[in-house]
């Protein structure tokens, strides 16, 4: 099927191109999001009446998300999710779930724009492309984490793996300390009978 493109259509063409594509894909999506109209002698004539007026109005929104670009890009926005301790997610975050946090820190975005490249089912930075404009994209970063405390390591660089086996050394370390505790405490005990010149607890009076 021909279609005339009415915008910048990645992949396919600049606005007023005439391209073949395959029927559902116009009927489905380049048609009903208008952004063609099929190649029909009509249609083209009356693009090439407006295509001034197109061209003008395509201009002034490629400014304003260029605007909106320059804030955006570099963004990071922390979503909070449970996960298990592999950093998998209970669940995985949509495209939905990406506006939602961008609306909430001030940017209006659609989840329409939002381009994820592969479903996010995993703790971690994760950038994505937020489309402003056919023309214009901007990359910002989904920081998942179970907490904002994790979320700030994240952010610091350190992975998911990073942190869990620091969280174990600090165990281990721990454990380490209380059994250094108890056999410090032991030895007073020892010191202080033996002060009191009363006998001491040793291995060889337990064999006896």
């Amino acid at each position: 099927m021909q279609v005339i493109l009415l915008e910048r259509v990645a992949k396919l063409g600049q606005m007023g191109d005439v391209v073949d594509v395959k029927a559902g894909f116009a009927r489905n999506y380049l048609l009903p999001q208008h952004k063609a109209l099929s190649a029909s002698e009509k249609n083209i004539a009356d693009f090439e009446a407006r295509k001034a007026h197109l061209e003008a109005k395509n201009l002034e929104t490629r400014k304003d998300a260029e605007k909106m670009a320059e804030k955006l890009n570099g963004q990071q926005f922390i979503l909070i999710r449970q996960a298990a301790d592999s950093g998998a997610l209970y669940g995985s975050v949509t495209t939905r779930d990406a506006s939602d946090v961008a609306t909430e820190n001030g940017f209006e975005i659609d989840r329409k724009q939002v381009a994820l490249g592969q479903p996010i089912k995993e703790l971690g930075l994760h950038e994505i492309t937020v489309s402003l404009h056919p023309e214009v994209d901007a990359k910002v970063m989904l920081n998942v984490a179970r907490s904002p405390e994790e979320a700030e390591l994240q952010a610091s660089g350190k992975s998911i793996q990073e942190l869990a086996a620091e969280e174990e050394a600090a165990a281990d370390f721990e454990i380490a300390e209380l059994f250094d505790d108890i056999g410090s405490a032991a030895s007073d005990d020892d010191d202080l009978a033996e002060a009191a010149g009363q006998p001491v607890s040793s291995d060889e009076d337990d064999d006896a």
